[in-house]
């Protein structure tokens, strides 16, 4: 039996290959080999799969990231910034979720508050760091465009030429 977990993985999968529209109770019950009674013992429906899996997005592809570049408080920040770097552009070699989810976000109200959600996160997140490294925080926004800006390109940007781009900009002059 697949757990809450499982589905919700399969989720993200199945999203990033084929869009939000193959999002389906069929289609993810054949991705696991499993019945629609195993889905409905986890979910009350796909209403109700949708907030999680949402949830869950927010959780592994931004929350986890920033908990555990914190797990050393006590880091510099330019420390905490290059690890962060490091996890998400190790992660970031496929990029379609990413774009999924944002074209997912323009046609539907609550993912598209998620996703602003989980922005407004990253942004602020990289804007403190830049801000401990008394430089303005705008140099956040600028990372953070190169990462969404690199994934959104086509062809999508290499993670080594994303890994050169973020190094670039993380050695920008204090102001």
């Amino acid at each position: 039996m697949a757990s809450r977990q499982d589905w919700l993985t399969a989720g993200l999968e199945i999203l990033a290959a084929k869009g939000a529209p193959a999002l389906t109770v069929d289609r993810l019950t054949a991705r696991l080999g499993l019945t629609k009674g195993s889905f409905y013992h986890h979910f009350a429906g796909m209403a109700g799969y949708r907030t999680a899996l949402l949830a869950h997005f927010e959780a592994e592809c931004t929350t986890r990231f920033i908990d555990q570049v914190e797990s050393e408080p006590d880091a510099p920040a330019d420390r905490r910034l290059r690890r962060l770097g490091e996890l998400v552009l190790a992660e970031h070699g496929t990029p379609a979720l990413e774009i999924a989810m944002r074209a997912w976000a323009l046609q539907d109200a609550e993912v598209r508050a998620v996703q602003e959600r989980v922005d407004r996160t990253r942004v602020d997140y990289l804007r403190g760091l830049q801000r401990q490294l008394g430089r303005a925080p705008e140099i956040g926004d600028l990372v953070y465009l190169v990462l969404v800006g690199g994934s959104h390109v086509v062809p999508a940007l290499e993670p080594a030429q994303l890994s050169h781009l973020w190094d670039l900009v993380l050695e920008g002059e204090k102001p």
